[in-house]
């Protein structure tokens, strides 16, 4: 799958529309929002900070379970990886090219040894809209160190 028209000699490949995928990805929030009200009104009555959690939950199962497909796909012809590095290169360069047309704007990692990936014009966030964009990047960062810090908290 990709956002590039198929080749002739490639008979099973798919093209994607990029208004599509962009469509999809702002309906994605409010629908996982609206399902998880829809779940917790059967309970109870819904408490906000559930209904957030059970929402953060559910886009980053649906992402993790993309992201792992779509990594599958277009690593499957590759050698097998021999360590992080690779993957992280794998991720930057190849798979990132294929899905946004462009490689990673910066590769660090932090003082926990965790690689933090930086796109300074993540597509799917160029539809959004605040009225400071310093709101936009801390609310982003917010959710960001709260999905980091959830694994570390429960051990």
């Amino acid at each position: 799958m990709s956002f590039d028209t198929p080749a002739p000699d490639e008979p099973q490949a798919r093209a994607l529309s990029a208004s599509c995928l962009d469509f999809l990805l702002i309906e994605l929030v409010p629908m996982a929002e609206r399902l998880a009200k829809e779940l917790s009104a059967d309970d109870k009555i819904p408490d906000d900070d559930e209904i957030r959690e059970t929402t953060f939950f559910r886009l980053e199962s649906l992402g993790y379970r993309v992201g792992q497909g779509l990594a599958e796909r277009f690593s499957r012809d590759r050698p097998r990886f021999s360590d992080n590095l690779d993957v992280i290169k794998f991720l930057c360069k190849d798979l990132w090219t294929i899905l946004f047309k462009k490689q990673v704007d910066n590769l660090k990692t932090n003082h926990r040894g965790v690689y933090v990936l930086t796109d300074n014009s993540f597509r799917p966030f160029a539809r959004m809209s605040m009225s400071v964009r310093s709101e936009a990047v801390s609310m982003a960062q917010a959710v960001w160190d709260h999905q980091l810090l959830d694994p570390f908290i429960g051990s």
